[in-house]
């Protein structure tokens, strides 16, 4: 697969951050009770994993390791203030629905994950497909988990009645543990059709992730068979 699609694969599908890699939960548990809230808090935060990953791999060789970490909060709080006052102005009931979770972006672990695990390593345009892919993945996962909420919760698709009015909502499903059930649902879906993170892959090759225990063993089969 082309390493740019490859990219977007994993961001979507097998290192999706909400089902797979369960990040950035304290949004999708809070604002994923519509579909729209789920699109708008997904695209906020694709246009910042985007931004934040082009910067930080232009001046991946310039940022000392020293101030690493603090260079990316001060990189992301900006973009994160650009986009949260665009939204304000152009997009006033998005901004009113996601309200204290727009700035809360710059904290949400997905985009300093992807800072610091591949936007650091990478060159820029990789590093912009894999923001891409994340944000595309979170995107989704929080539009389906809202749709389902608001389908169940309150009747509705896109504030739009879908049930009939003498179906009683399930109440639960607009409250928190309701995205807990929705999550873990979307999640068994996945397990159950076979989708392999890379950390399935590396338990599956005994491999338990640990290099430097790895590291040790290889040096103990080497020390048997020179023996």
């Amino acid at each position: 697969m082309n390493k740019y699609l490859e990219r977007l694969y994993n961001g979507l599908v097998k290192e999706n951050p909400t089902l797979v890699l369960m990040l950035g939960m304290c949004p999708t548990l809070a604002v994923s009770t519509r579909a729209s809230n789920g699109i708008g808090m997904g695209l906020s935060t694709l246009a910042v994993l985007v931004l934040s990953n082009l910067v930080i791999s232009l001046l991946r060789k310039v940022i000392p390791d020293q101030v690493r970490l603090p260079a990316y909060i001060v990189i992301v709080a900006s973009l994160v203030t650009v986009t949260e006052l665009l939204i304000e102005a152009y997009l006033p009931s998005v901004y009113e629905a996601l309200g204290i979770y727009i700035p809360l972006i710059v904290v949400n672990c997905i985009i300093l994950g992807r800072a610091e695990a591949y936007a650091n390593k990478n060159k820029p345009l990789l590093s912009v497909f894999d923001g891409i892919g994340m944000g595309l993945g979170f995107t989704v996962a929080l539009t389906l988990a809202g749709a389902v909420r608001e389908i169940l919760g309150s009747g509705t698709f896109f504030g739009l009645r879908v049930l009939p009015e003498t179906v009683e909502p399930i109440g639960i499903f607009i409250q928190p543990p309701g995205a807990f059930l929705v999550i873990a649902f979307f999640v068994i879906i996945l397990n159950a059709i076979g989708i392999k993170t890379r950390q399935r892959e590396l338990v599956e090759s005994e491999c338990d992730g640990c290099c430097a225990a790895c590291a040790s063993k290889c040096e103990k089969k080497k020390e048997v068979v020179e023996v």
